[in-house]
């Protein structure tokens, strides 16, 4: 999808989100719109699917993947380790404790971005810390992870070092031809550093009341 279409659907996402999401709830959005639309055209919100498979290969427990897919496709393929929480749910009074939290680097992901960017954008205007997205989801992932294109052999050296991670990647979970694969020789590629993880304060439930 093209970048001016791709921005144009999240656009468009997001006015439906401020329309449709309750005005008057006990949790009130931290961002205005414009402030949202701001990190929407940075793209911070994107972990890269080499970042992924890295820290999966490492059984790095500081991340927590979220499949925002409906449990039938949840349960056809999902990335090791992740939860289901189906995009009609993230407002769940029941996944609260999962999606606000300073523990845990959630990184929501779908077939493609849309939908993760849609879990993303409405935990972001509520305020929820340490939630992103899986860049061009599971679509992507296959792509460039799972089943990676050998550069020609003309090509610049950091691109055969992603190659060889990936490859070495792609067998580690699962895919590839391991006698046809050269072992890596560097760590993945990654994009501009994440914010730490944010501790959350513990909310003192009101006493009394209906």
């Amino acid at each position: 999808m093209k970048p001016l279409h791709f921005l144009t659907l999240i656009l468009l996402i997001l006015a439906m989100i401020i329309a449709l999401v309750p005005q008057n709830t006990t949790r009130p959005y931290k961002l205005t719109a414009e402030q949202l639309l701001t990190e929407i055209r940075t793209g911070t919100q994107f972990v890269t699917p080499d970042e992924v498979a890295d820290k999966i290969i490492k059984k790095d427990p500081s991340i927590q993947l979220i499949d925002v897919r409906n449990p039938r496709e949840f349960d056809q393929f999902n990335l090791p380790g992740s939860i289901n929480i189906p995009l009609q749910d993230i407002l769940s009074e029941n996944n609260f404790e999962v999606l606000n939290q300073g523990t845990k680097m959630n990184i929501f992901y779908s077939n493609g971005s849309t939908e993760a960017n849609e879990a993303w954008m409405v935990t972001r205007q509520l305020g929820y810390q340490n939630n992103y997205v899986l860049q061009g989801g599971i679509n992507y992932w296959m792509e460039t992870v799972m089943n990676p294109l050998k550069p020609a052999s003309t090509s610049a050296n950091d691109e055969m070092a992603k190659y060889d991670f990936r490859k070495a990647a792609s067998m580690a979970l699962g895919g590839g031809d391991a006698t046809a694969m050269a072992p890596a020789s560097a760590s993945p590629a990654t994009s501009a550093p994440k914010p730490g993880v944010v501790p959350v304060k513990k909310k003192k439930k009101a006493s009394g009341g209906c």
